[in-house]
């Protein structure tokens, strides 16, 4: 599965986001590291969500994305 990233180098290393996961954030002092680390913080993440969900009721919706940023 593969996620969009965003990368940020500030004065103290890198910040990175995920933007599709509210949320889930990491950094690092190289921009190697903050890779590793933001895939390890999305599969925290999601670790999280599937936990979330056992046992409560979970419906799918459709979303035209044509028309979702207009």
């Amino acid at each position: 599965m593969e996620f969009s990233v965003i990368i940020n180098k500030s004065e103290y290393g890198y910040d990175a986001h995920c933007p599709m996961l509210r949320g889930c954030h990491s950094q690092g002092e190289t921009l190697e590291e903050t890779q590793e680390n933001i895939k390890d913080a999305i599969m925290t993440y999601l670790e999280m969500i599937e936990e979330e969900l056992k046992g409560n009721p979970v419906y799918k919706v459709d979303v035209d994305m044509i028309n979702a940023f207009h």
